[in-house]
């Protein structure tokens, strides 16, 4: 049994959003950035826990085409029902580990995310990453007080990642599908054990 799942992958420029994914998917690193020229869709199928499920990943909206790193330059963004976000089934908001405006940047983007969820629609779960973990050591704060702040502040996950090397990018995604699918069936708590219990498996078809 498996059924298809919308994520979008959000976050400032230049924060790794397009690497992470690339890795994902194809398993190689950009060494120049080169912006995104608008936002991009992949279509993938993944095998999870034995379960195939068509995955349609939104690579934000692109470098160009959203308001810089001021969290205030959100309210230039269009319309989010012109995103096509309010159906989205997960997020995915990227910071750079060694910039404090784009975890600015993505607070403020959480915030517009739950301001624009339709009414009486379900929560969509959110993934915050912290991208750029190789450069550890120039960092502009401490992982666990992060990681505390999102956790229990924005009730949001948590999770630091390397696209550059390919750390974390698949666990990345595991969390964020094994999370989506407990949201869409909160009547199965077996679900939830087995998420609890067993390392999801996830790999790509």
């Amino acid at each position: 049994m498996g059924g298809s799942l919308r994520v979008a992958v959000l976050g400032a420029p230049g924060v790794g959003k397009t690497a992470i994914i690339r890795q994902f998917l194809f398993g190689d690193y950009p060494e120049r950035h080169r912006p995104t020229d608008g936002p991009r869709l992949y279509r993938p199928a993944v095998l999870l826990d034995g379960a195939v499920y068509d995955l349609s990943i939104r690579d934000g909206d692109g470098d160009g085409a959203g308001p810089g790193l001021s969290p205030g330059g959100l309210e230039e963004w269009p319309d989010p029902k012109d995103w096509s976000l309010q159906d989205t089934d997960a997020f995915v908001l990227v910071y750079d580990i060694c910039s404090p405006d784009s975890f600015d940047y993505v607070k403020a983007l959480r915030q517009r995310i739950a301001e624009t969820r339709p009414a009486g629609a379900p929560e969509a779960p959110i993934l915050v990453v912290g991208n750029k973990r190789d450069r550890q050591r120039l960092r502009f704060g401490p992982r666990r007080a992060l990681a505390a702040l999102v956790r229990r502040g924005w009730r949001c996950g948590y999770l630091e990642c390397s696209a550059k090397y390919n750390w974390h990018v698949l666990r990345l995604f595991r969390e964020l599908l094994r999370c989506a699918l407990v949201r869409a069936r909160p009547a199965h708590p077996a679900l939830r054990l087995q998420g609890a219990l067993h390392p999801a498996r996830c790999s790509l078809m």
